[in-house]
């Protein structure tokens, strides 16, 4: 599974604006509905359940927030800069300033896991994370994602 086949161009958001763990999450629920088709209430509460379960920040500033939904007929990523890092209940108690979202159907099972290894795999690498806090608009964020996937395939 690679980043674009999770990930498409127009779900990158390069400047997302929250004042609050419960905004961004609303904020990215309302543009994975746009890539989804799905009801963005529907993706904002799976979001928030699974998040009730344990924070999805990772550390260094990076949060992968996940969720199974019935009728999603594949995994979807999207991927998203804070304008503002904010509280996001991170392990490292880091604000949050890059996000990935990955959707997936409730049937997804190891599919998912595979995608939630990759995506944090990449976003590990201090690098690419730099790279994405620095690049100009959602054509380069979606460009170093692509890339740097790439360029770790081994």
């Amino acid at each position: 599974m690679r980043i674009p086949d999770l990930l498409a161009p127009e779900g990158v958001v390069a400047h997302l604006r929250g004042a609050n763990k419960k905004q961004v999450l609303q904020e990215l629920a309302r543009h994975a509905a746009e890539v989804t088709g799905l009801e963005e209430r529907a993706i904002f509460e799976a979001l928030l359940e699974r998040e009730r379960l344990g924070t999805t920040g990772v550390g260094h500033g990076i949060a992968i927030p996940h969720a199974k939904l019935p009728r999603l007929d594949r995994l979807h990523g999207l991927f998203a800069r804070l304008d503002q890092a904010i509280d996001f209940d991170a392990i490292d108690e880091q604000p949050v300033d890059l996000l990935f979202v990955l959707l997936a159907p409730e049937s997804a099972g190891a599919d998912h896991l595979k995608a939630l290894a990759r995506v944090s795999r990449l976003l590990r690498n201090q690098g690419v994370c730099e790279k994405l806090r620095g690049a100009d608009g959602p054509e380069a964020i979606y460009a170093l994602l692509s890339e740097s996937e790439s360029s770790q395939a081994a």
